[in-house]
């Protein structure tokens, strides 16, 4: 089946098998390997990409669902050569060990600061309460967020990939 989804603001028309995953897509079709593939049941969080702006586990989303519409994931969150200030914050605030559930991390972060440029630890907690990290217990995260949240102002106007809409799906609080 053929499809064309934009990742990152780049188009990209692929022949699949209507069962491919969407991770299994960004990461073997396209070659965007910062997507991560966790526990393959959903609960980790790991795989988390925005589609159309909002967080998704794309472990639970076929390739062909994403026909027409837009990805973004952790490659996609530079700009001009910037980090983005989620990016920033996890190096400033050490909101990273392993780093394997640091791309759907900062993906869930940068739809939080989209909606909610000033949020509350708990907004924070609640918004990867879907998510697992289990070498950081948290705290270094959502200090991260806060730093992001900080000094977004620094940063260039320019938003990422995908607009903001409403809650995650397959994120859950």
């Amino acid at each position: 089946m053929q499809i064309t989804v934009t990742v990152n603001g780049q188009p990209y028309t692929r022949d699949v098998e209507p069962r491919l995953l969407l991770v299994h897509f960004l990461r073997d079709e396209l070659g965007l390997t910062g997507t991560h593939w966790g526990c393959d049941t959903s609960n980790c969080g790991t795989c988390v990409v925005l589609l159309d702006g909002v967080p998704a586990k794309s472990c639970t989303v076929l390739a062909v669902m994403a026909d027409g519409h837009r990805v973004s994931t952790v490659e996609g969150l530079a700009r001009n050569g910037q980090l983005d200030p989620v990016q920033q914050g996890f190096v400033a605030c050490h909101g990273l060990q392993c780093g394997f559930c640091t791309p759907g991390m900062m993906l869930t972060a940068r739809w939080l600061l989209d909606q909610n440029p000033d949020p509350s630890e708990v907004d924070i907690r609640e918004a990867i309460s879907g998510q697992i990290c289990r070498c950081t217990g948290y705290e270094n995260i959502v200090r991260s967020v806060r730093w992001a949240a900080e000094h977004a102002a620094e940063q260039p106007a320019e938003a990422p990939a995908g607009q903001p809409t409403d809650r995650p799906q397959g994120v859950t609080a």
